[in-house]
């Protein structure tokens, strides 16, 4: 279901000087503590996996600037793209890699975070306990999202189980299933699976149905308060050796704060593991939303940990201060 932020208020009056500077998308290096006033209005829609802590950023920079309204809209990274390239917000949010098609539209894009796609089943799974001793390589998730084949549950783990296994995708333009869908060799297109709208309709059809298999964005998985799964789905192991088990150096999925670790070293494969993107067409010229995505590539990076994210290494932020920057 969308949601929508939406922040003004009344902030103190400020220099005639400052507001010819901030009209005119200068390129010089931002700066955005609390001592400089901001006013405006700046609008972002796009990928649900992003929407959590793009929402947390706008509440956070609203306490430092209270006369700047920020909208922000989840829908998937397919429309985030769409509005941004058409000019209907100022920002898109894009949760999968820019391609050159969208960047020969005038696509603009500047990494700020990163998160993963995980596979996803019910805790009431028949075979629960094999799959969490055993989990499933590449190969046999592939059968599942890659075929109209339909399979057992006891099929997958070896068992006596008939179970059939019953895929969900998303049945939106997004970055979650076209990472999951390049992790499996293909693409989105390519997905199998009954169609689901948005990263908590998946969520709750694999709470729903015990013989499960979905994908969902690690925020959607993990309750950022008890940093445990959500009640009723617990993700499914990826035997990335393909040994038939899932060993101790596998096992990264009992905590948020776990699987966060796992990402940020490379345990957890990329793709699905990801970079998360802010777009827009051609280099913002709003020097409020260059002072947005500034903030947020410095002192707004402290609240990424909390919100369930991973933090970009430091040369990488660097790197995209310096692209934002640029005259």
């Amino acid at each position: 279901m969308k949601k929508r932020i939406l922040f003004t208020v009344s902030v103190f009056v400020f220099s005639m000087c400052f507001l010819l500077i901030t009209g005119c998308g200068n390129n010089k290096t931002i700066q955005t503590d609390s001592t400089q006033a901001l006013k405006g209005v700046i609008s972002i829609s796009g990928a649900f996996a992003m929407y959590p802590i793009v929402v947390k950023w706008a509440e956070e920079f609203k306490k430092l600037h209270p006369d700047v309204k920020i909208d922000v809209s989840a829908g998937g990274a397919g429309k985030g793209m769409t509005d941004a390239l058409s000019g209907m917000v100022d920002l898109g949010m894009v949760s999968r890699p820019i391609s050159p098609e969208e960047i020969n539209k005038g696509a603009w894009y500047i990494a700020i975070t990163k998160d993963a796609v995980l596979p996803t089943i019910n805790v009431k799974n028949p075979v629960i306990k094999e799959i969490m001793q055993q989990g499933l390589t590449k190969k046999q998730l592939a059968e599942v999202f890659l075929s109209e084949n339909k399979i057992s549950w006891g099929q997958l783990v070896k068992t006596n189980c008939t179970s059939k296994v019953v895929g969900y995708t998303r049945s939106d333009a997004c970055g979650a299933a076209e990472m999951w869908g390049k992790y499996l060799g293909k693409n989105q297109e390519s997905l199998t699976g009954i169609g689901v709208f948005g990263d908590p309709g998946i969520a709750d059809a694999v709470k729903n149905d015990k013989n499960a298999l979905g994908f969902n964005n690690v925020i959607y998985v993990f309750d950022i308060k008890t940093r445990k799964p959500y009640e009723g789905v617990t993700v499914l192991p990826i035997d990335l050796n393909e040994n038939g088990k899932i060993d101790v150096d596998e096992n990264f999925y009992s905590s948020l704060d776990s699987i966060m670790n796992a990402i940020s070293i490379g345990k957890y494969p990329s793709p699905p593991a990801r970079d998360l993107y802010f777009v827009s067409n051609s280099v913002p010229k709003s020097y409020l939303v260059k002072a947005f995505i500034q903030w947020i590539l410095s002192d707004g990076q402290k609240f990424i940990p909390e919100a369930g994210y991973v933090a970009l290494p430091a040369d990488q932020i660097k790197t995209q201060i310096e692209k934002l920057n640029k005259k």
